[in-house]
């Protein structure tokens, strides 16, 4: 069932734009270390953490919950077993929206989500993209809104965990790492649309969230060129990942950003699956991100009508 967002992304990120930020938490070796996150470990258990952030999103007017997704009932769906894991996405246009007037390719990681999971050990964690790592990525410094929405989700973090933030040995990436991008031989209009219609018609693909982030940032006032995004998943091939390696979850389900530069020129990207194994560095899943991989760039060509 496809889910119609009508709401931009809003990063609620951590308190500063630098790589070593005054007052982080530094984890030890056998803490989590993605590279580009910070997390919290909970102090209660999956539920009450999951149900306080969410709680707390919803009483804040200038937020709204844009889907969830919740990774271990896909899981079962296909008769694979996954720890409790739930993403959700939310935002607010008024400060998602300046990141992209700076770099539209940020739409791709807009909006804003929060991975909570359970590992084998019990222990509960909320682990999200840092600001360094988005404005790293997409060479978002200067932008305005950052400290906003950073002291935004570290109080939202907190308050569900009843613990303070940690962070990775490195927080930054570099400029447009791991995005592909294909240039459209058709409109925006039509790419989009060839886009969503092959997503649509496979029957083992399913729309999570349809964003367009032009209408979003009108909704507000704000200017910005053709940009949507569509959220889609395929559990067969998600679950192993998480499976394998839980973390990544952060990063599912797959995302493609149709986007009209300044030129004219409409584009399509997306995240190379091999970099999300860098990332999250995790070994084999060879047979599943060859496919994952495949089907982006089949998708995408078709968008571009290539």
């Amino acid at each position: 069932m496809i889910k119609i967002i009508s709401f931009l992304s809003f990063l609620l990120i951590l308190n500063s734009c630098n790589n070593d930020e005054p007052g982080d938490i530094i984890l030890s070796s056998d803490e989590i270390n993605i590279t580009g996150t910070k997390y919290s470990e909970s102090k209660n258990n999956f539920d009450n953490t999951y149900s306080v952030f969410i709680d707390s999103l919803n009483s804040n007017d200038a937020i709204t919950i844009l889907a969830e997704v919740d990774h271990a009932a896909n899981a079962r769906s296909v008769g694979r077993v996954l720890s409790p894991t739930k993403i959700v996405f939310f935002g607010n246009p008024v400060l998602g929206t300046p990141l992209m007037q700076k770099n539209q390719l940020a739409g791709l990681d807009l909006p804003q989500k929060v991975l909570f999971f359970q590992n084998s050990l019990n222990t509960v964690y909320a682990l999200y993209n840092s600001v360094p790592y988005l404005e790293s990525r997409y060479g978002l410094q200067g932008v305005a809104t950052l400290p906003q929405i950073s002291t935004a989700l570290e109080n939202l973090i907190k308050a569900a965990t009843s613990s303070e933030i940690k962070r990775a040995i490195d927080l930054t990436s570099e400029f447009e790492e791991g995005v592909i991008t294909v240039e459209s031989n058709q409109d925006f209009e039509s790419t989009y649309n060839n886009l969503q219609n092959a997503i649509a018609s496979n029957q083992n693909l399913t729309i999570v969230a349809v964003l367009d982030h032009q209408e979003n940032a009108a909704s507000v006032g704000l200017e910005l060129r053709p940009t949507k995004l569509i959220i889609f998943g395929n559990p067969e091939l998600g679950s192993p990942l998480m499976q394998n390696k839980q973390v990544i979850g952060l990063d599912l389900p797959q995302k493609i950003l149709v986007w009209e530069d300044e030129s004219a020129i409409v584009k399509i990207s997306y995240n190379d699956p091999f970099y999300l194994q860098q990332r999250y560095n995790f070994e084999g899943n060879q047979e599943e991100l060859e496919q994952i991989s495949e089907a982006l760039n089949n998708l995408a060509t078709i968008a571009a009508a290539l």
